[in-house]
C-alpha cells in the first residue's frame, strides 16, 4: 500500500511539473539572448542561428603577437603585417575568437548590459583558448584589467574579474594588486591616439606588492588598440613582472558598436 502511495504521489507531482512549464512555455517563451528567437528550451540559451554564428566566430588564424585576424602564413618574426611597426609591450596574446555576429553580441551584452548568465559559456571559451597558448603553463598569476572604483560601483561588476574566476588552473592564482588610479573616459569613441594618452599613467600595483620574477597573464574581455593593454603591461614590469602575456575574448578591428 506505501508503494502505490509513492507512485501515485510521483505520478501527480510530475503532472504538476508537466503542466507548469507547459504555462511557463505558453505565457513566457524561453528565447535566445542573443537575437530573441524563440528556442525550445530554456536550457539552450541559444538559438541554432546564434550558435552556428558563434561557431564561425571562434575559427580562423590570428596574430600571436596582436590577436588580429592573419594567415598563420602571413606572420614574419612572430607578427602580422598590421603590427610590425607597433610597440607592443606583452610577449603575446590568445584570443577565444573575432569581434562579430554572435560572439560580438554575447559580449557587449555580458559587458554593458548585466548578461552575466553568459559568463560560464565566455569562460569556456576562453579555457579553451588558454589549453592552446605556448605560455599557459608559465603562468603565475590571473590578472583582470581593472575599472576605477566609480565604473565598477556603476557598472555592479568588473567583467573581467568575472572572466577570471571562471579560468581553469590548477598553478596560477588570480591576483588583484594592479589597480586602476584614475577614471579615464571610455576608450571605445576615442581615435588610436587619444586611446594611448587617455590611459597613460591610469594604473599602478598596491603599495607594497610587487610582481619580482613572475609572469603575468592579462584577462581582458575586448581590446581594440591595445592601449589599456600595454599600459597595464608596462606598470606590471615597473612593479618587476618578468613576463606579461594577454588572453581576450576578442579583438575588435576599430570602434566598438
Amino acid at each position: 500500500m506505501e508503494l502505490i502511495l509513492k507512485d501515485f504521489l510521483n505520478i501527480t507531482r510530475d503532472s504538476v511539473l508537466s503542466v507548469c512549464e507547459s504555462l511557463l512555455y505558453l505565457f513566457c517563451p524561453p528565447t535566445c539572448r542573443c537575437c530573441g528567437r524563440m528556442i525550445p528550451q530554456r536550457t539552450d540559451m541559444l538559438c541554432r542561428a546564434c550558435w552556428e554564428g558563434l561557431q564561425t566566430c571562434i575559427s580562423g588564424d590570428y596574430c600571436p603577437s596582436c590577436g588580429r585576424d592573419a594567415s598563420r602564413y602571413a606572420i614574419i618574426n612572430n607578427r602580422c603585417a598590421a603590427c610590425q611597426e607597433d610597440i607592443i609591450n606583452f610577449e603575446g596574446i590568445v584570443r577565444a575568437g573575432a569581434y562579430h555576429d554572435s560572439l560580438r553580441d554575447m559580449i557587449l551584452q555580458f559587458k554593458f548590459y548585466e548578461a552575466t548568465e553568459y559568463k560560464g559559456l565566455l569562460c569556456d571559451m576562453l579555457n579553451s583558448v588558454l589549453k592552446t597558448g605556448s605560455f599557459t603553463e608559465e603562468i603565475d598569476y590571473f590578472v583582470p584589467v581593472p575599472l576605477h572604483w566609480l565604473r565598477r560601483l556603476d557598472r555592479g561588476y568588473n567583467q573581467s574579474m568575472l572572466l577570471c574566476e571562471g579560468i581553469d588552473t590548477d598553478k596560477a592564482e588570480i591576483n588583484t594588486d594592479l589597480v586602476r588610479i584614475r577614471n579615464t573616459q571610455r576608450q571605445w569613441n576615442l581615435s588610436r591616439s587619444k586611446r594611448k594618452k587617455n590611459v597613460e599613467g591610469a594604473f599602478a600595483v598596491r603599495k607594497g606588492h610587487d610582481f619580482s620574477g613572475k609572469t603575468v597573464c592579462l584577462v581582458d574581455d575586448i581590446t581594440t588598440s591595445h592601449a589599456t593593454l600595454n599600459e597595464c603591461a608596462a606598470t606590471l614590469k615597473q612593479a618587476g613582472a618578468k613576463n606579461v602575456y594577454a588572453a581576450v575574448l576578442t579583438v575588435a578591428a576599430g570602434r566598438l558598436d
